[in-house]
């Protein structure tokens, strides 16, 4: 399925809870002779509802590391883009927010 490789040349990270999204034009994906069927599949996967990295490999029955790699041979024929959660230490502090609804309730 990979045919022997153990990472993409993909830039983006892959991270088990990276959120896959198909591009608005692989609306057919068996159309494209060159992709195997699990390409196909996990656009087809995702097509419905987005997917992380570990649904996909576990919908598949695949394990992470193909579906890595075959994630990012379809990030790079720009089938599919991939979005990283907000990471917890670049999200709001609670106290902060508590301290803002507390405000705004004031006036």
């Amino acid at each position: 399925m990979t045919r022997g490789r153990t990472s993409s040349a993909s830039r983006h990270r892959l991270d088990l809870i990276a959120i896959v999204v198909p591009e608005p034009e692989a609306d057919d994906p068996g159309r494209d002779q060159t992709l195997s069927p699990e390409h196909v599949e996990i656009i087809e996967l995702c097509s419905g509802v987005p997917q992380s990295i570990a649904e996909l490999a576990a919908g598949l029955d695949l394990p992470v590391g193909v579906v890595r790699v075959l994630v990012g041979d379809l990030v790079e024929d720009e089938l599919v883009h991939v979005t990283r959660p907000v990471p917890p230490a670049e999200l709001p502090d609670v106290n902060i927010l508590r301290e803002v609804i507390n405000g705004l309730r004031a006036l």
